[in-house]
C-alpha cells in the first residue's frame, strides 16, 4: 500500500537514497501502454519507456497475467539446480542470434563483464593468453568496472581509476586507425552496432568492415554490445548482422525482460568450449519470473511485434526528418526502426525539461542529442501525438536565453 505523498517520496529520495541520479521532479504510480500516470492523474506519454526497458509498454495485460501466474508457481530456486524456463529460453536466443550457447545475469552491463571475461578465458585456454580490448569512441557499455573501462567517455571513467588496463578506444570514422589497433594481442573486438548513450551514432560500414577484417586477420574475437540497439529495436532482431558484421559474443539486456531484469551474454560453440565449471555465475540470473517475463517478449515480437516496429519506425523516421526540414537548430536525424537521436545546435537538457513540462517524456544523451525510445507498441496516433509536443519542446529551448 501506497503511503507517501509525492513530495515525501521526493523528500525521502533526497534523505536516503544514494544520490547518482539526476531525477526529474515527478513521481510515477501508474502506467498503461504509451503513457505514465501521477497519483493525481496527470497523464505524460512515454517515449523513453525505462531507457529501451518497458519494450511491450506499461502494465502490458499479457505480461502481467504472466509475471502473476510464475509469481504464484515458483520464482526462484538459484542456480544449483535445473529449472524449464531458462533451458527454453536459452534454446530460442540461440537460433535468434546464432551464437550456441546463453549465460543469463540481471542486466546488459552484467552480461558485458561476462564477454569480457570470457573473451579473455578464450584466449587463456588456448594456451596464449591476449589481455587486449578495442573499442570505440562514444562507446557505452555499462558502470560496471570491466563494462566501464570499454567505455570512453571519461565522465563515466576518470573517477573509478585504475580500471582493466589494455582497452584501446578508435575513432569509428577511421577504418585505417581501426585496422591498425586490432592486433594478435587482442583479446576482443567490442562494438555498438548503434551507440546509444553514446549520441544514437551508427557505426558506420567501413568501420564494420574494417573490424570485420582485422577479427579475420588476427584471430581477435567479437563482442556485439546489442544491450540496446537489439532484440527487434532498430526493427530487425539484430543490428550487427545489418552490417554484415558475425560476432562470437553478444551481450543482451533492456529490452529482452520488458521491464523484469535479465540479461544474457551469449557465446559461439568456440568460445564457449573454454569455460568450465565456477569460471563465472550469478546468483539471480536466470531465473524463473525473469526467464518467464523474456518468453513472453519473445513470443510476442516473433508474433508481428517486430514488423509493427519497422512500420512504427519508418513513420516515426519519416516525422523526425519532416521536423528537422522545418527546424534550423536541429542538426541531425540518426537511427533506426524505434531508436532515434536528434541532435540539436545546444544542450539538449533544456528540450527535455520543456518537453516534459508539456507531457512528453524524452532523455537526452552526449549533451546535444534529444534521445526516443519508445515502447515498441507505439501506435501511429501516439506518434503523431508525441511529434507536435517535440517540435514545441525545441522551439521553447531555441526562444530560451542560454545559460
Amino acid at each position: 500500500m501506497l503511503t507517501t505523498s509525492s513530495v515525501d517520496s521526493i523528500a525521502l529520495d533526497a534523505e536516503h537514497v544514494l544520490q547518482v541520479y539526476r531525477r526529474a521532479p515527478v513521481v510515477f504510480e501508474s502506467g498503461k501502454g504509451c503513457a505514465l500516470f501521477t497519483r493525481s492523474g496527470e497523464r505524460y506519454l512515454d517515449l523513453i519507456s525505462g531507457v529501451g526497458v518497458a519494450s511491450l509498454g506499461h502494465a502490458n495485460p499479457v505480461l502481467a497475467r504472466a509475471i502473476a501466474d510464475q509469481a504464484a508457481t515458483l520464482i526462484h530456486t538459484s542456480n544449483l539446480f535445473h529449472h524449464p524456463l531458462q533451458a527454453e529460453l536459452a534454446t530460442r536466443l540461440s537460433a535468434m542470434t546464432g551464437l550456441a550457447r546463453a549465460f543469463f545475469c540481471n542486466s546488459g552491463a552484467e552480461a558485458v563483464e561476462a564477454c569480457l571475461k570470457f573473451a579473455r578465458r578464450y584466449w587463456h585456454a588456448q594456451g596464449t593468453p591476449r589481455e587486449g580490448f578495442v573499442a570505440f569512441d562514444h562507446s557505452f557499455h555499462g558502470r560496471t568496472m570491466g563494462a566501464v573501462s570499454v567505455t570512453w567517455d571519461s565522465h563515466y571513467r576518470d573517477p573509478f581509476g585504475p580500471l582493466v588496463p589494455g582497452v584501446t578506444f578508435v575513432d569509428p570514422r577511421d577504418a585505417a586507425a581501426i585496422a591498425a589497433a586490432i592486433t594478435e594481442s587482442t583479446a576482443a573486438v567490442i562494438v555498438e552496432p548503434i551507440q546509444g548513450e553514446g549520441g544514437v551514432r551508427p557505426i558506420p560500414q567501413a568501420a564494420a568492415d574494417a573490424i570485420a577484417a582485422a577479427c579475420r586477420r588476427t584471430g581477435a574475437l567479437l563482442i556485439a554490445d546489442e544491450v540496446q540497439c537489439g532484440l527487434g529495436r532498430t526493427g530487425k532482431l539484430f543490428h550487427s548482422p545489418a552490417l554484415g558484421l558475425t560476432p562470437d559474443l553478444m551481450a543482451l539486456g533492456k529490452a529482452l525482460g520488458a521491464g523484469v531484469p535479465i540479461g544474457a551474454a551469449m557465446f559461439s560453440d568456440r568460445v564457449a568450449a573454454a569455460a568450465k565449471p565456477g569460471d563465472h555465475g550469478s546468483t539471480y540470473g536466470g531465473n524463473l519470473l525473469a526467464c518467464r517475463a523474456a518468453l513472453t517478449f519473445l513470443d510476442e515480437l516473433e508474433g508481428g511485434l517486430l514488423d509493427h516496429v519497422a512500420r512504427a519506425g519508418a513513420y516515426l523516421e519519416a516525422g523526425l526528418r519532416a521536423m528537422a526540414s522545418r527546424q534550423r537548430a536541429i542538426r541531425d536525424v540518426r537511427g533506426a526502426g524505434l531508436m532515434w537521436g536528434v541532435e540539436i545546435d545546444r544542450p539538449a537538457a533544456a528540450v527535455v525539461d520543456a518537453a516534459r513540462d508539456r507531457h512528453l517524456l524524452i532523455n537526452r544523451t552526449s549533451d546535444t542529442v534529444v534521445r526516443l525510445l519508445p515502447p515498441y507498441i507505439i501506435t501511429e496516433r501516439e506518434i503523431d501525438e508525441a511529434l507536435p509536443l517535440l517540435e514545441a519542446a525545441i522551439e521553447a529551448a531555441v526562444e530560451a536565453p542560454q545559460q
